[in-house]
């Protein structure tokens, strides 16, 4: 088995078993990753994403491996609405101690056609529903005495990527917010982090943008060969999620095979 497998070698946390954690996005790429890799610890995992079909495949087949997996359709742009779903699964699966903040739209978008609608519309599949649903879990954080926060980055605007400049923006405010949340909340025990992927070899990467030149490109930038892969990044999300990682608040963890 190399390092680049798509089921690369997992290491066992023994105190993720039986925890409850939510990750939004979680039914395709690298959140399918995470609700996987989760699932295969013992945890009860409950995911949302507005891809209700692939949602509902992955929850029956977790469901008949013997894992607790719960699937719920939510548009994470709509707070109010979303936060009534965070609620409710963690009435079905207990008291929610570890979010994944996964859920997030890199479509390709310009300074000159963007319209004002898209651009709010992008600022909250990015950004906005990671603080709406930090508030609602915050309080079943705080009352388990502890818990872990982890916002996901890009490595887009660490390195000048253009193209998406609304994402890119989005996802840089999503470490300012990960500084800030972790000095409110680390008096509880509440740990928050960034994970910042490079560039991910998810179905939807593969189909839309990685040709005979953007391989070039990932060639060129990484340190290290070979591809990444969803499972990488879920490897670092159970770190992070851990008590393994006790004392590891208001960081970038970044999992790039060296491009930054």
């Amino acid at each position: 088995m190399t390092p680049n497998d798509k089921h690369a070698l997992q290491a066992v946390y023994p105190d993720l078993k039986g925890r409850t954690v939510l990750v939004s996005g979680g039914g395709s790429g690298i959140g399918e990753a995470l609700v996987r890799a989760f699932a295969e610890q013992g945890a009860r995992v409950g995911f949302v994403d507005i891809a209700q079909q692939a949602g509902e495949r992955l929850e029956a087949e977790l469901t008949a491996a013997g894992h607790a997996a719960v699937f719920c359709y939510s548009d994470i742009t709509q707070p109010a609405a979303y936060q009534e779903v965070i609620r409710g699964l963690a009435k079905t699966l207990g008291p929610i101690t570890v979010l994944l903040n996964n859920a997030a739209n890199d479509v390709r978008h310009t300074l000159e056609t963007l319209e004002p609608e898209c651009f709010d519309q992008l600022v909250g599949v990015n950004l906005k529903h990671a603080f709406f649903a930090a508030q609602a879990v915050a309080p079943m954080m705080r009352e388990a005495g502890g818990g872990s926060i982890v916002n996901f980055g890009s490595i887009g605007w660490m390195s000048g990527a253009s193209g998406y400049p609304v994402y890119a923006a989005s996802k840089a405010a999503t470490h300012g917010l990960t500084k800030a949340l972790a000095r409110e909340l680390g008096p509880d025990r509440i740990r928050v982090n960034t994970l910042v992927p490079g560039w991910v070899m998810t179905d939807k990467q593969l189909s839309l943008w990685v040709d005979d030149a953007a391989r070039e490109t990932i060639k060129r930038n990484q340190c290290l060969p070979g591809s990444l892969q969803p499972v990488h990044i879920a490897n670092m999300a159970l770190f992070l999620a851990s008590e393994v990682s006790a004392m590891c608040t208001s960081q970038n963890f970044i999992v790039d095979g060296g491009w930054v």
